[in-house]
């Protein structure tokens, strides 16, 4: 969905007669950070990373397809310390098959997936070369990232559906239930609307798994305008945790966010993109509410990000600024700028790579 434009040939093997050409795609890129207020303890205030070694394996005829994605990704966000591609941070969350998924194909309209499956829910993506941003915003930090499970997808006229049954948050309990249904309005028009939630209680945690965000439900709508040399997003996002006394939320606690995506395109070399967001919650620390966003029960944050972005042909090269403001916080709370008492965190960031 972002600015960098995917190879328009790219290799493939005539070496699979069964599952027809098999196409070779992939990303190589790093990138440089530096930071104000980093996380005591947990970031740096300058780092260099590499950002995305990865290959894509797919097919996309006949009745048995497959996309394997081996990769080393790193996972710059806004809001929390950045999390490294080496082994043991961010590769270790989803392993070095991050994506990888079988599907059956019987009609154009009709097809039944299954495996490690990029998540239906948000408008943004896992890798940084797949957005407008290099960091993923604040909105994201809410939503799944890649969950194991089976979808269905129908496309019936201009609406195409797909429902999943996986495990939410990476946890290993299928126990989450997700959907997805977008309107394509016309060419340059489509909005869709996003939904998944907890069928019953998961006491799962660990770094990829959040116990109060595996535990929710979330909403989310967005419409999207795609007309050269615009492409514009908002969306807006809800989550919901309920009480739960053996999970230890006292207190039911949600969000309400909303975002603005945007990039425009000069010409074939050069496009900016923009990123406005703002999220807040609800519930009381005293309470025994969880804390969703890492600032504290009932607090909010907003963002700003500005990405100049020039490409020729497979190469292109990034950079970024960003701002991120928290309110209403909690003193000591986990997530909190500097030595656990900043509100405001800047970041400036330059990749570079190829996409082929």
């Amino acid at each position: 969905s972002g600015p960098l434009v995917a190879n328009p040939d790219p290799m493939h093997l005539d070496v699979v007669p069964f599952f027809g050409p098999m196409y070779v795609t992939g990303a190589a890129s790093g990138l440089g950070l530096a930071q104000t207020e980093p996380v005591l303890g947990l970031d740096h205030r300058v780092t260099m990373d590499l950002s995305n070694a990865q290959v894509a394996l797919q097919t996309t005829e006949g009745l048995f397809q497959f996309f394997l994605e081996p990769a080393a990704y790193s996972l710059p966000t806004l809001g929390v310390p950045y999390q490294f591609s080496k082994v043991g941070v961010a590769t270790n969350l989803y392993g070095g098959l991050p994506v990888a998924w079988g599907k059956l194909a019987p009609s154009d309209n009709f097809s039944v997936q299954g495996g490690k499956l990029p998540t239906l829910i948000g408008a943004e993506y896992m890798f940084t070369f797949q957005n407008m941003n290099i960091e993923r915003g604040l909105l994201w930090n809410q939503e799944p990232v890649v969950s194991r499970g089976v979808q269905g997808n129908l496309t019936t006229g201009p609406v195409a559906w797909s429902l999943s049954l996986n495990d939410g948050y990476y946890s290993g309990k299928y126990n989450w239930l997700s959907g997805a249904a977008t309107w394509t309005i016309d060419p340059a028009n489509s909005l869709t609307v996003t939904a998944g939630g907890a069928l019953s209680r998961n006491a799962v945690a660990g770094p990829a798994t959040p116990l109060a965000q595996n535990n929710s439900t979330i909403v989310e709508a967005a419409y999207t305008y795609n007309n050269a040399p615009w492409t514009i997003t908002p969306y807006v996002q809800y989550t919901h945790v309920g009480a739960d006394a053996v999970l230890g939320f006292g207190q039911d606690a949600a969000t309400i966010g909303g975002a603005v995506l945007a990039s425009y395109k000069f010409n074939n070399y050069f496009s900016l993109a923009g990123r406005w967001e703002y999220i807040a919650s609800n519930g009381s620390a005293a309470a025994g509410a969880p804390d969703l966003l890492g600032f504290g029960p009932g607090s909010a944050a907003m963002s700003l990000t500005l990405t100049p972005t020039f490409q020729n042909g497979i190469f292109f090269l990034r950079g970024e600024a960003s701002l991120t403001q928290a309110y209403s916080v909690t003193a000591g709370s986990a997530l909190l700028f500097g030595n656990g008492s900043g509100r405001t965190q800047a970041r400036f960031l330059v990749e570079t790579g190829v996409v082929f």
